[in-house]
Order: structure tokens, then C-alpha cells, then sequence
């Protein structure tokens, strides 16, 4: 695996730095409504004032604006950063994504960006799959660094590439296993168990593209519509009845997945196991975070999802690692190589 040097080599003393973070956070009102991101990018940006940068210009994408969308400004991304970093050598860019050159990897736009550094350091992991103009092209532009999240994410999830503890236990939820397909067929061949939930199971079982056994739910929480206050029962996964949905996995499940998570030395787990968001559907996915929280093995839990669950449960800081990236950190146990990463000379 590629290994970009670091920030931490970098000569920075009275210069200008360009930071490109991963602050695509939640908005409610106007305001952050979940600052884990801004936090994460934190590190870095401490680092390089400490090391007396001149000045700090933070670039990031926020949301999918098509075109310059007021409701997608940095504004209160940066009014939570001068809170959480109150220095005013750390400047604030506008979101990246309001110009077109960005997700086209446009040298223009990469030559504009560029204009703001004499140094450039990539610290947004959950950007590094895509090859845009702050993560790919406007490395080329500038002496470019791996920023100390980026450089954690790449160390912590690369173990999981590497020799691992066994037995390893690989845990996949959400809705489309095409989405986890490849981390699966990457990884599922060195796992000692594959432990599937959500409607991914239900792909997996009626047309298995995997080519190796895994563990399916053998009951389900289900639910007679698709709606929070649906009728729900428990049943017996092969006696689900015509019409209803199995929206979560059942409590012999549950015990189930807990038994293999227990004996596990080395876990990776993304997805939920079914409609978490809604309450009659949660039990599944919170009894798989508080058995991987409570595991002594290794534990990298990713996915947007796997993480909110953890976050909600107050479990964040029980797992070994929980990443930042969701598809990035799903290429890279691919196998794949990420641009942004590639992209930065090797250490």
C-alpha cells in the first residue's frame, strides 16, 4: 500500500499551508448539528500552527450545491472551527463544490486553490476515492503531505490488509451488498466469520455472489409495512410471511452475531443490521455496536451508519478505530488504490 509522507516531515515555519479536511458535516438551522469532522481535522491544524505556519487555508466540499448554493456556505462550518481553534492565521475557504472545476479535477480550479499555499496537506480521508481538483490535482501543484488523520485512517485500516489476529470477524450490513461486495470478496477470504444483517441478507440469501459461507440471520423483526409504527412480530427468518419485511435482525440472531463478535481478535464492521433510525427496528444494530464496543479484540468499525450508531450509544471511543471514511475507507479494503493518497509523494 502507498505510504505518502507526512506532515509531520513537512518544513512549514512562516509559511503559507493549504489543508484540504473533510468538514462535509450535518446542518440544522443554520448551524452544525454534528462537529465530529471538524474535530477530527483538529490535529492537524494545531500541528501546523505549533510549528509557526504563517497561515492555515482550509478547503472542503460541503453537500452536493449545484452551483453556488447559499445554503451550502462554509459559514457555519468556519464560525465552529474559530470556536473550537480561535487563531486567526486559520482561514476558511468557500465550499470547493460551488465551483464546476472541482469534481471534474480541473487544473484551473487546482492552479486557484493552489494560489492559497507554498505547502499543501491532504488530512480529508473521506475524499481521497474521489479524484477532484483539492484532492488530486492540486497535489501536483504544491509539495504535497499526508495530514495526521489521513495518515491514521491509512494505518489503522491497512492493519486489516495485513496479518490479522484471528479469529477475524467480518460484520456487513445496509441495504446494497453490491456497495460492500468488494470488501467482502477482499476480505471474507481471510475472515473466520462473515456476519451478514440488514437487507443485505436478504440478497445474499436468495442469490449468494459470494464465494465463501457466511452467517445469515435465522430470525427477523418484521414489520407488515415499511413505517415506523408498523405492525411488527418476531419470526423465524424461512417463515417470513408473503408482504411482510424483515426490518431487523431478531434476538436469537442477536445472540448469535454477540457469540462470534465475543470470540473474535479482530473485527471490522460496517452497516446496520436494519431501519435503525426508527426505533422498533434499532435493538439489532445497537446489540451489534455494544458487543464489537465491548470486545477486547482489534475492532475498525466504518460507514456513516456503524458510526452514527456507535456515537448515539456513546460507544465512539470504546472501538480501536472508527473511521471518518465511509467509501473511501470501503476502496481501500478493496484493494483499490485512492487517488488523493497516490497522489502524494511516498514518504
Amino acid at each position: 500500500m502507498h505510504k505518502p509522507r507526512s506532515v509531520r516531515d513537512a518544513d512549514v515555519g512562516g509559511k503559507r499551508v493549504l489543508v484540504r479536511a473533510d468538514l462535509n458535516v450535518p446542518l440544522e438551522r443554520g448551524r452544525v448539528a454534528d462537529d465530529t469532522r471538524i474535530r477530527a481535522s483538529l490535529p492537524t491544524l494545531r500541528l501546523l500552527l505549533e510549528r509557526d505556519a504563517a497561515r492555515v487555508a482550509v478547503c472542503s466540499h460541503l453537500g452536493r450545491p449545484k452551483g453556488h448554493d447559499p445554503a451550502f456556505s462554509m459559514r457555519p462550518v468556519e464560525e465552529r472551527l474559530r470556536e473550537l481553534l480561535p487563531d486567526d492565521r486559520v482561514e476558511m475557504l468557500e465550499n470547493t463544490r460551488f465551483n464546476p472545476g472541482e469534481t471534474k479535477n480541473d487544473p484551473g480550479y487546482a492552479r486557484e486553490l493552489a494560489g492559497h499555499g507554498e505547502l499543501y496537506v491532504d488530512d480529508a480521508f473521506g475524499s481521497a476515492h474521489r479524484a477532484h481538483a483539492s484532492t488530486e490535482a492540486v497535489a501536483h501543484l504544491l509539495p504535497a503531505y499526508a495530514g495526521l488523520l489521513l495518515e491514521r485512517e491509512l494505518t489503522e485500516l491497512g492493519k486489516l490488509l495485513g496479518d490479522v489476529e484471528h479469529p477475524f470477524v467480518l460484520i456487513s450490513g445496509g441495504a446494497k451488498v453490491e456497495d460492500k461486495l468488494g470488501v467482502l470478496q477482499n476480505l471474507g477470504g481471510k475472515a473466520d466469520t462473515v456476519l451478514v444483517g440488514g437487507k443485505m441478507a436478504e440478497q445474499i440469501r436468495s442469490d449468494n455472489p459470494l464465494p465463501f459461507p457466511v452467517v445469515l440471520p435465522t430470525d427477523v423483526v418484521a414489520a407488515n409495512e415499511f413505517a415506523e409504527d408498523a405492525q411488527t412480530k418476531v419470526t423465524p427468518y424461512d417463515d417470513l410471511p408473503d408482504g411482510w419485511l424483515g426490518l431487523d435482525i431478531g434476538p436469537e440472531t442477536r445472540e448469535l452475531f454477540g457469540g462470534h463478535i465475543a470470540a473474535a481478535r479482530t473485527i471490522f464492521w460496517n452497516g446496520p443490521m436494519g431501519v435503525f433510525e426508527w426505533p422498533p427496528f434499532a435493538a439489532g444494530t445497537k446489540a451489534v455496536a455494544e458487543a464489537v464496543a465491548g470486545s477486547d479484540a482489534y475492532s475498525v468499525v466504518g460507514g456513516a451508519d456503524s458510526a452514527r450508531a456507535l456515537t448515539e450509544l456513546g460507544l465512539d471511543d470504546d472501538v480501536s478505530w472508527l473511521s471518518t471514511g465511509g467509501g473511501a475507507a470501503l476502496e481501500l479494503l478493496e484493494g483499490k488504490e485512492l487517488p488523493g493518497v497516490a497522489a502524494i509523494p511516498e514518504a
